[in-house]
């Protein structure tokens, strides 16, 4: 048995007895065979079984009806150097899929990555938190010059760290973490007021406009013109 074939017997199982949610109890007692090859060979690279990857492998149907254990609200934060070199060792070459992806397989490995680093992050490592937050720092910035969208999250950077503090707390679901929080960012976003600045330095005027509104600032002096108007 390899990794192909219990996916392939895993779907197949999901299509017949159609659970409403499955979690590693549902396999134990429906494949015991794959579960047996799953404990063995699917390993993270910080101990324990590496069920994000045989997830991910699922037809997406099913993905959404994994029920992964529970995970402490309140970890206790701790520090260990160890377990975030483990993943930048294993995939140093590949690094560089965070910021430039090139094909759908590097995409894959990027959600491979960001979720290694999500899970330790869970866990209460906080070095591993704050090596995720500049990655993904890195890549939201992209998607704000990309996608129109998104570019009213430009200049409220509060707010965009507490939405990936909130997306990390929260994520349960096994698929694509940075899929999950795009469509946060996207969905909140639709709520927040366009802000953006520029400065003329010959007259020291600095012009900043939120939502429908226009302010000029010069000499401690602001003038408000309602461009709705």
């Amino acid at each position: 048995m390899d990794f192909r074939s219990v996916v392939t017997t895993l779907n197949h199982l999901l299509v017949i007895k159609q659970p409403d949610v499955f979690n590693s109890s549902w396999i134990v007692k429906h494949a015991p065979r794959c579960y047996r090859f799953i404990r063995q060979n699917l390993r993270r690279e910080f101990g324990g079984i590496d069920w994000d990857r045989l997830t991910y492998a699922l037809d997406r149907k099913f993905q959404r009806r994994w029920t992964p254990a529970k995970i402490k609200q309140n970890p206790i934060p701790y520090e260990d150097r160890y377990e975030v070199a483990t993943i930048l060792k294993i995939y140093r070459s590949e690094m560089y899929v965070l910021i430039a992806p090139s094909n759908e397989q590097d995409r894959r490995t990027r959600d491979v990555i960001v979720v290694s680093f999500v899970r330790l992050a869970q866990k209460g490592n906080v070095l591993a938190r704050q090596e995720l937050m500049e990655f993904i720092r890195y890549i939201i910035d992209d998607w704000i010059e990309r996608y129109d969208f998104l570019s009213r999250w430009r200049g409220y950077e509060e707010e965009i760290q507490k939405q990936v503090a909130g997306c990390i707390r929260r994520y349960r679901y096994t698929g694509s973490f940075l899929n999950y929080l795009f469509r946060t960012l996207e969905c909140v976003g639709r709520g927040i007021q366009p802000m953006f600045a520029c400065k003329a330095d010959e007259n020291k005027i600095e012009l900043v406009c939120i939502g429908e509104q226009t302010r000029y600032f010069e000499n401690e002096r602001a003038e408000t013109i309602d461009r709705s108007t």
